[in-house]
C-alpha cells in the first residue's frame, strides 16, 4: 500500500495527466472543425474572387485586376491542397494536425491580406454603387470569418485587421467623397463589434468542443469499464459452471462409498439380531441419509443460482406424482409410526413436473422430520380458479418470530425446546430452495404454524388437462417393513466393488437370488454362453465403464428376453437431473445414491408387487 505522502502526490498527478489528454483531444477537435467548414470557405472566395472580376473588369488596370485576381486564385488552390491533405489523413496525430495549423493560418492571413489590397487596388473606380459593392463583399468575408475563426483569437484579429485597417485608412484618406469619413468610422465601429461577436461565438464554440471532448472521455471510460463488468460477468458465469461441475462430480463419488456402508450396514442387522448392532446400524442409516440431503440441498441451490434450472411447464396428474411421493417417503413415516395421506390425487395441475416434485420431497421431507406424533398430509383442492396444495404436519411448530426468515439460507427455526439430532439434518436450504423453485414456477407459497400443533404450506398453481390415461398399478402397493425374495433371481449391474459386494449381500439376506456383473461386456459376455435363467428384476448402476451407462444394460438384457417385461431399477450418484425423461421412455425407475435399505426395499416391493413374506 502507498503511503499517504505518495498517494498524494501521484493524485494531482493523475488529475494533471487527465487534464492534459483532455486538453489534447480539445485541440485536435478545434483543427478539425477549422478544416471541416473549409469547403463552405473555398466556396465564398471563389464567389468573392468571381464578382469583384466581373465588377470592376471595366473599371480597373488590366494589369492590376488580373495580377490580384492571379494571387486570389493561387492562394485559393493551396488553400484546396491543404484540405485534401486533411481529407487523406483525417485520423491523423494531434502533434501533426497542430503543424498543419501553423501552414493553414498563414494562408488564411494571406488571403485576409489579399482582400485588404483590393480595397486599395478598386477603390475610387466607378459610381458609389460599385464602391459600396466592394465595401459590402470585403466585409462579408469579415463576417464569415467569425464561425471559422472564432476560437482562435489571435488568428481572427490579425484577419479583421488585415482586411479592415487597409480599408478604413484607403477610405479616410480619399477626400473626393464628402461621406469618406462617416463611412472610416462606421466601419471602425463594425471592426469592434465583429471583434465582440467572434469573442462571444468563440467562447460558446469552445465550450461546446470541450463537452465534446469531455463525453468523449467518459464514454470511452465507460466503455472500459462496461468491458471490464463484462468479463467479470463471464467469468462468474464460467466459476458457476464449474462449481456445478464440481459438486456434480464430487457428490457421485462421494455417494458410491456412503451407498455401500448404508448396504452393508442393513446386511448386518440381517446377519444379526443383537439389539446393540441394531442400534448402531440406525445410527450409520440416519448418518446416511443426512449426508444425501447435504448433498441434495447444495447441488440444488448450486443449480438455481447459476441459472442451469429449465422450467418446463406441462399437465402434471397428481395420482402419478403422489404414487411416487408415497413410495418414497412410507418407509420413511412408518419407521416413525406416523401416518402418511393423500387427499385429491384426482386432479390435474399445469406447471413443471419435475419442479413441483423437488418443492413437494422438500416439505413432505421437512414435515415428516419435524413431526413425532400424528401424521403427515399432502392435500389438494380447488381455490376459485386455481388449485391449492398444502402439507399439513401436526409437529412441533415454527415460532412466530422465525416465520419470516424461514426462507433464509443457512436459517434453522429453534423452538421453545431444543432441536433433536434427527431435526437438526440439513444446512437449512430446503426452505430457502422451496421458495426459488416456486419463483420459478410463478407460483406463491405461504406457511402458518402454531408451536405444539403443526404447520402448514400453501402452494397456488393453475390447473391443467390430463392428456393420457394412468398406466395401471401406478399407485403402487403399500411398502412393506419386512421384505422377503424367496425364489426371485436379482440381476446386478454395477462396476464399483463396494457397491456391488453390499447390493449382493443385502439380496441375499431378503432371500433372493443374485447374479452380479461389473459392466455390460461381462454382461454380453455371459449372455452369449448361455449365461443363466430370465431375472425377475434388474438393478443398474447408471454411470458403466467404457462410457457406457445403465441404459446400454437394459437394452441388452431386453434383446436377450425380447416380448417379456423386464422390471427395472437404476442407481445413480448424479442429482443434476435429466435422467427422469429417460426413466419414462426405457421404462425403469431411478433411485439416488446413497441409496437407504428403506428406500430399496419399498421400491423392489412396489416393481415386484410383493408385501412381506409373500413370494
Amino acid at each position: 500500500m502507498a503511503p499517504p505522502a505518495a498517494t498524494a502526490e501521484a493524485a494531482p498527478a493523475a488529475a494533471g495527466g487527465r487534464l492534459a489528454a483532455l486538453s489534447n483531444s480539445s485541440d485536435a477537435d478545434h483543427i478539425r472543425a477549422l478544416y471541416v467548414q473549409t469547403p463552405t470557405t473555398l466556396t465564398g472566395n471563389a464567389v468573392g474572387l468571381a464578382l469583384l472580376g466581373a465588377i470592376f473588369w471595366q473599371l480597373a488596370p488590366r494589369t492590376d485586376l488580373l495580377g490580384w485576381l492571379g494571387v486570389g486564385g493561387l492562394l485559393w488552390l493551396l488553400r484546396l491542397a491543404h484540405y485534401l491533405r486533411f481529407r487523406l489523413r483525417r485520423g491523423a496525430a494531434p502533434e501533426l494536425l497542430r503543424s498543419w495549423r501553423r501552414s493553414w493560418e498563414l494562408l488564411v492571413l494571406a488571403q485576409g491580406s489579399m482582400w485588404g489590397v483590393a480595397v486599395w487596388l478598386f477603390w475610387g473606380l466607378g459610381t458609389p454603387y460599385h464602391l459600396v459593392a466592394l465595401v459590402f463583399i470585403v466585409y462579408s468575408y469579415c463576417l464569415g470569418s467569425v464561425q471559422m475563426l472564432a476560437t482562435q483569437q489571435r488568428v481572427f484579429v490579425a484577419f479583421l485587421t488585415l482586411v479592415l485597417a487597409p480599408t478604413i485608412a484607403r477610405i479616410a484618406s480619399d477626400s473626393s467623397q464628402p461621406w469618406n469619413l462617416q463611412l472610416a468610422v462606421i466601419l471602425t465601429l463594425l471592426f469592434f463589434i465583429t471583434l465582440l461577436m467572434a469573442r462571444t461565438y468563440g467562447h460558446a464554440l469552445g465550450q461546446a468542443i470541450r463537452l465534446k471532448a469531455r463525453t468523449d472521455e467518459l464514454a470511452a471510460r465507460l466503455r472500459a469499464e462496461m468491458a471490464v463488468t463484462e468479463q467479470a460477468r463471464r467469468e462468474a458465469e464460467a466459476a458457476n459452471r464449474a462449481k456445478t461441475q464440481f459438486f456434480a462430480a464430487a457428490s457421485h463419488d462421494l455417494r458410491q462409498p456412503l451407498h455401500a456402508m448404508g448396504l452393508f450396514a442393513e446386511a448386518l442387522r440381517q446377519r444379526s439380531h443383537d439389539p446393540e448392532v441394531s442400534a448402531l446400524v440406525n445410527s450409520i442409516n440416519e448418518s446416511v441419509d443426512a449426508l444425501e440431503g447435504l448433498f441434495g440441498e447444495l447441488l440444488d441451490i448450486t443449480r438455481i443460482d447459476s441459472g442451469g434450472v429449465d422450467v418446463r411447464p406441462a399437465a402434471v396428474p397428481l395420482r402419478e406424482l403422489f404414487s411416487r411421493l408415497r413410495l418414497h417417503f412410507e418407509p420413511v413415516a412408518f419407521e416413525k409410526g406416523l401416518m402418511l395421506s393423500f387427499r385429491g390425487a384426482q386432479h390435474v395441475v399445469h406447471t413443471d413436473p419435475l419442479l413441483l416434485e423437488r418443492i413437494l420431497r422438500n416439505l413432505v421431507s421437512n414435515a415428516i422430520r419435524y413431526t413425532e406424533d400424528g401424521g403427515v398430509l399432502l392435500s389438494c383442492r380447488r381455490r376459485g380458479e386455481r388449485l391449492l396444495l398444502q402439507v399439513w404436519d401436526s409437529g412441533i411448530g415454527i415460532p412466530p418470530e422465525s416465520l419470516p426468515r424461514i426462507w433464509e439460507e443457512f436459517f434453522q427455526a429453534q423452538g421453545n425446546r431444543p432441536l433433536e439430532a434427527h431435526h437438526r439434518k440439513g444446512l437449512g436450504l430446503g426452505l430457502a430452495i422451496v421458495k426459488r423453485l416456486a419463483g420459478l414456477l410463478g407460483a406463491t407459497i405461504d406457511v402458518r404454524s402454531r408451536v405444539g400443533h403443526g404447520t402448514v404450506f400453501s402452494l397456488e398453481l393453475a390447473p391443467g388437462r390430463e392428456q393420457r390415461a394412468l398406466e395401471p398399478g401406478s399407485s403402487g402397493p403399500r411398502a412393506a417393513p419386512g421384505l422377503t425374495l424367496h425364489g426371485r433371481l436379482v440381476l446386478v449391474v454395477e462396476d464399483e466393488p463396494a457397491v456391488r459386494d453390499g447390493l449382493t449381500v443385502l439380496l441375499q439376506a431378503w432371500g433372493a437370488q443374485v447374479v452380479a456383473y461389473d459392466g455390460v461386456e461381462s454382461l454380453q459376455a455371459a449372455l452369449a454362453t448361455g449365461g443363466h435363467a430370465r431375472p425377475d428384476l434388474l438393478l443398474v448402476d447408471y454411470r458403466l465403464p467404457q462410457g457406457r451407462t445403465g441404459i446400454h444394460a437394459l437394452q441388452v438384457l431386453r434383446a436377450h428376453w425380447p416380448g417379456q417385461r423386464l422390471p427395472a431399477i437404476v442407481i445413480t450418484g448424479s442429482s443434476l437431473g435429466g435422467h427422469e425423461d429417460e426413466a419414462v421412455t426405457y421404462d425403469y425407475h431411478l433411485l439416488l445414491k446413497p441409496v437407504l435399505p428403506g428406500k430399496l426395499r419399498a421400491m423392489i416391493a412396489f416393481k415386484l408387487n410383493v408385501t412381506a413374506g409373500s413370494p
